[in-house]
């Protein structure tokens, strides 16, 4: 069965800098394109960031384009979100996911319905 982990979440300055992790189990992990997403308090899940699965495309929400970066370990069955500069705004409970693979672009990877499997979550918590 599939499962998804992430850890690395926490409580943080504004400024500051944090790194998520997500360990991938049971599936072909270099065969998927993986995505982060996230959701505050109150708001609708909004995607972060998404990188196919040879490397070649990233892609990234408005809100955070420049400061997290997504990158992906295939021997390690794992994908990481660097978030630099953090703001209060991105506060959150940060999710990883696995995409459906049947269509592709930015369009496709930034929808989470797109998404087959989803980890718990881990929150990150940007402080004034």
């Amino acid at each position: 069965q599939v499962q998804l982990v992430e850890s690395g979440g926490g409580s943080v300055q504004a400024g500051g800098s944090l790194r998520l992790s997500c360990a991938a189990s049971g599936l072909t992990f270099s065969n998927y394109v993986m995505g982060w997403f996230r959701q505050a308090p109150g708001k609708e899940r909004e995607f972060v960031a998404a990188i196919n699965w040879n490397f070649a495309s990233t892609y990234y929400g408005d809100s955070v384009k420049g400061r997290f970066t997504i990158s992906r370990d295939n021997a390690k069955e794992t994908v990481y979100l660097q978030m630099n500069s953090l703001k209060p705004e991105d506060t959150a409970v940060y999710y990883c996911a696995t995409h459906l693979n049947w269509c592709s672009g930015y369009g496709c990877y930034s929808r989470e319905s797109n998404y087959a499997y989803w980890g718990q979550g881990t929150q990150v918590t940007v402080s004034p």
